[in-house]
């Protein structure tokens, strides 16, 4: 029974760090019988997983390499793939991206705008951005560029742009049809009358107002906010709340981001959205299922107007297990100063996680992964560090990070000149370093050290601690009989460097001088401490990405 090669392949696939429960597992599978023994087991894979758990992912992988070759052998994965498209047929589809310039886009945004973007590609057809920006009272100029340098980030193109409120006359040349075949009203009830009719089920007496020049009062600015709604008559008796008449349009006088105060009548979400996927000819939409019950009202309108529309999907809202992403509220914790801003590391903002480190490629392949599923459901942030890990550990170069300084003496230790490689895989050198007998070491690594251990500095030496001193035993060219290594810096020349955390805590703490090579906005890795991307070269400030 080989318990230390499951405990290497768990601690190889598994981002360093082997997990108990994983390896007992895998042994019982191989190893049936074992279960009759599993509390010595346990025992010794607890202590293989500790001496394994302290090698850096290079050792790790290449003793895998050498004691069980086998299960280094990727097992070719199938990539994930977009399903069918309902009724779908080349060179005929039409999809829009229909964000409302209201809040900064959240991961869960991005999901089904990149979903509907990878489908116009996949069948040849056209996909349009259109903003649904008809609310004056939350649009505004600055959500609108920042979707837009969102979207370009993601890699997400389309053939046409549409903003909504530069159509507010398409909107009332199709209300004013309805009002003249007498399928909408004007209604002057106030909004707590209308709410409690609509609750009792009770059609409301404006119903046989003769509308039309209501209709003109209400567009010529007679009428003030909150004195009139135009309604569609729909049906008092329906267990769908929404079409209970509901309001097609209102009068709002706060001044729109784009069109000022030309206009006061504006028309309300499921009416625009009706009419815009009618007119520019959307052929499938892709929703979220909160949206179920007023598909039902949208396609109530068309249907009144002789209009055709879209083939719907409705998909589970996916959200990140934990994170906030109500616009909502997300502005209260701003206001109340609990958070930075939009890209405060809590959140999960495409500009929050872009400047944490996050690639465009790891949204497309969680895109893939979340599919066309309709129970939605919470994602995992490791998850998405996981796609991200992935991606990025081939090109991110390695550095020396110390959080928690201690100030150590190794006795014996020559001075030399070391060159550390900026990439496990490149091999190519450039990190340079002079150290003497004195280093920097993170002080949880010195309180944890045992009298007469040895102890590898990486790629510098070997030590061994006795009583209060260390002593030198090797260089790193000799074997090495202890089992854990410790990154380090040398006594001077390095950098005061800062890592901000996803919790918003900021860790202060020294890096290596080779850290100056490093571009604003790159990712890196602090070696034992996690990747993390260049938020401020002049200060030296990172945020942490993810282990």
């Amino acid at each position: 029974m080989n318990i230390r090669k499951w405990v290497l392949y768990n601690a190889v696939f598994y981002n360093g760090k082997a997990s108990q429960g994983a390896v007992i597992g895998k042994i019982i599978a191989e190893h049936p019988e074992a279960k009759d023994k599993l509390k010595d087991i346990a025992k010794d894979v607890a202590q293989t997983i500790k001496e394994v758990n302290s090698m850096i992912p290079e050792q790790q992988r290449k003793e895998l390499e050498s004691i069980a070759p086998e299960l280094l052998q990727e097992k070719p994965k199938e990539e994930p793939k977009l399903k069918q498209l309902p009724n779908a047929t080349e060179g005929n589809v039409v999809m829009r991206l229909a964000p409302e310039p209201s809040k900064y886009m959240h991961i869960g945004h991005a999901l089904v705008f990149l979903i509907q973007n990878m489908y116009a590609k996949e069948y040849k057809g056209k996909c349009y951005l259109r903003f649904e920006d008809t609310n004056p009272e939350k649009s505004t100029k600055e959500f609108y560029e920042s979707i837009k340098e969102d979207l370009g980030w993601l890699g997400i193109t389309y053939d046409k742009e549409v903003i909504l409120s530069e159509h507010n006359e398409l909107f009332y040349e199709y209300a004013e049809k309805l009002i003249k075949t007498g399928s909408a009203y004007v209604c002057s009830c106030p909004q707590e009358e209308l709410k409690t009719l609509r609750m009792k089920k009770l059609a409301c007496p404006c119903r046989k107002n003769s509308a039309i020049s209501e209709w003109k009062k209400m567009l010529d600015k007679t009428y003030k906010e909150g004195q009139r709604t135009l309604r569609l008559i729909g049906d008092m008796t329906s267990d769908n709340g929404t079409l209970r008449d509901p309001i097609l349009f209102r009068i709002c006088e706060v001044p729109h981001w784009k069109q000022g105060t030309k206009y006061t009548v504006w028309p309300m979400y499921d009416f625009a959205n009706a009419i815009a996927d009618a007119h520019w000819k959307t052929t499938h939409v892709i929703r979220s299922k909160e949206f179920e019950l007023r598909e039902e009202l949208q396609t109530l309108i068309r249907e009144k107007l002789s209009l055709k529309g879209p083939i719907v999907t409705e998909v589970g809202r996916y959200k990140i297990a934990g994170a906030t992403t109500q616009g909502r509220e997300i502005r209260q914790m701003i206001e109340n100063k609990e958070i930075t801003g939009w890209d405060d590391p809590r959140l999960v903002t495409i500009k929050a996680l872009r400047r944490r480190g996050f690639v465009p490629q790891m949204f497309k392949e969680l895109a893939l992964i979340a599919g066309l599923g309709k129970t939605g459901g919470n994602i995992d942030f490791r998850v998405l560090s996981s796609i991200n890990r992935k991606l990025i550990d081939s090109v991110a170069h390695r550095y020396f990070f110390i959080s928690e300084p201690k100030l150590i003496s190794v006795d014996g230790a020559p001075e030399q000149k070391i060159e550390l490689d900026l990439h496990p895989e490149s091999k190519k050198g450039g990190r340079a370093f002079k150290p003497n007998s004195n280093f920097i070491i993170e002080n949880k690594d010195y309180e944890s050290m045992n009298q007469k251990e040895e102890y590898r500095l990486m790629e510098c030496l070997n030590l061994r601690k006795d009583k209060d001193k260390l002593t030198f035993t090797s260089t790193k060219n000799a074997s090495f009989r202890g089992t854990k290594r410790i990154h380090w810096l040398p006594a001077n020349e390095n950098i005061k460097a800062s890592v901000l955390m996803p919790d918003g805590n900021t860790i202060h703490g020294l890096a290596e001088t080779n850290v100056h090579k490093v571009n604003e906005g790159e990712v890196i890795q602090f070696e034992r401490f996690g990747f993390c991307r260049l938020d401020n070269k002049k200060s030296m400030e990172f945020r942490y990405t993810h282990e």
